[in-house]
């Protein structure tokens, strides 16, 4: 029964952590669990069967967490969770006279701080002075500086 317990401890433990690798990042309750649950069961092999099936069930451990590591990253499970996109888009420069220190358009997204804007039937990027603006509220061009517009919400 001890042996069952043992394996139990080991197999659930690489499992954790290999959640807690590819499904959790950062240190959560899976990965200090699955520590936990191996450093545990390598506890259990050796005060119940003495130093040799110790150091054996060490050595297995490792080989069968880098196995497992091993079929995880070549199973090609992994790939469908991926984000494979890429972003190719480029912000565009704002042409010269189009927008002018003054003018008042409409935000289409939320300026946090950066976003987008309306200004005279154009649709630019703007910063706001700071402060969140929430879409389809009026704002005004208070500054512009290389070629990035500054406003700020009219009340």
């Amino acid at each position: 029964m001890t042996i069952f317990i043992i394996v139990f401890l080991l197999v659930l433990g690489v499992v954790l952590i290999l959640l807690e690798f590819f499904v959790l990042p950062g240190i959560t309750v899976a990965g200090v669990g699955g520590v936990v649950m191996i450093l545990g069961g390598i506890y259990l092999s050796y005060s119940h069967y003495g130093n040799t099936i110790g150091h054996l069930t060490v050595l297995a451990s490792v080989v069968f967490s880098l196995i497992a590591l091993w079929l995880a990253l070549s199973s090609g499970t992994w790939d469908r969770l991926k984000l494979k996109t890429e972003i190719d888009s480029k912000v565009e420069k704002l042409e010269d006279n189009l927008v002018q220190v003054g003018d008042q358009g409409i935000c289409l997204s939320r300026l946090a701080p950066m976003g987008s804007v309306r200004i005279n039937n154009h649709i630019v990027e703007a910063k706001s002075t700071g402060t969140y603006v929430d879409e389809r509220t009026l704002v005004e061009v208070i500054k512009i500086v290389d070629k990035v517009i500054v406003v700020k919400p009219i009340k």
